[in-house]
């Protein structure tokens, strides 16, 4: 078995749903340092939890997100430490919080307030590893679980057998994202890898209308909304197949 095929497995037995190796050689050094090679580590949030905030955000969900989190966290340091054992660099960067970030620091972070971004944003390194694209909401896209993942990513200097990159936005015409967000922040432009996120969507209105009507529903004083995930018919999708299947 080799490097990338034992990693794969034991990210995916420890509770990944997806994993994806991206070749970044091309982004600035500045961002990369010596570590050009990334790791894209995805956990699907429930679909049980998803169903119930169509309508806003839930006490459950919450919790759900928290979860999903920690354990890209776990999961993070446990592919940073197999790299090391296996004589390559590596750091881990953990799953990006929302408001916390602005006076917690957590390992690997470099979150900015600023802009409510970090120079390497966990997407990037999804797309280039093939795992999904870039959705009208800025939120990973992909053909399994829709919209209802969180990501984390590790960057080594092993290299690591990269997937396809993700160039071409499959939204296409829809506009679900675009109707149901309460703050009225995705434009309705198609994401490109070259187009700022700024140029097709709105975050700071996203995290104002996020934290009032997470505020309001839960009492939870959190930008924590969900709805263009509920709303996303590729994560539709993934709730009927799983409450199909009853799995």
């Amino acid at each position: 078995m080799s490097l990338a095929e034992e990693l794969r497995a034991i990210l995916h037995a420890s509770g990944a749903d997806m994993v994806g190796f991206a070749n970044l050689q091309h982004i600035s050094p500045d961002v990369l340092s010596y570590l050009p090679f990334g790791i894209s580590i995805a956990v699907a949030l429930r679909p049980q939890i998803i169903l119930q905030i169509q309508d806003g955000p839930t006490r459950e969900y919450f919790t759900e997100y928290e979860r999903a989190n920690h354990l890209l966290n776990r999961l993070g340091r446990l592919a940073a430490q197999f790299l090391r054992e296996n004589g390559q660099e590596a750091q881990w960067f953990a799953a990006t919080y929302a408001e916390e970030l602005r006076t917690i620091l957590r390992a690997g972070s470099d979150f900015d307030p600023e802009i409510l971004s970090t120079r390497l944003p966990h997407k990037t390194t999804a797309t280039r590893a093939g795992l999904g694209w870039i959705g009208k909401c800025a939120l990973l896209v992909t053909k399994t679980f829709g919209s209802a993942i969180r990501l984390s990513t590790v960057l080594t200097d092993a290299m690591l057998p990269s997937g396809d990159s993700q160039d071409i936005s499959l939204c296409g015409d829809c506009a679900s994202c675009v109707m149901a967000c309460p703050g009225h922040a995705p434009s309705g432009k198609n994401w490109q890898p070259d187009l700022p996120r700024g140029d097709f969507f709105d975050a700071f209105a996203c995290q104002r209308a996020a934290k009032q009507v997470m505020t309001k529903r839960t009492g939870i004083d959190y930008p924590l909304c969900g709805i263009c995930i509920a709303a996303c018919p590729w994560t539709q999708r993934y709730i009927t197949t799983i409450d199909r299947t009853g799995t």
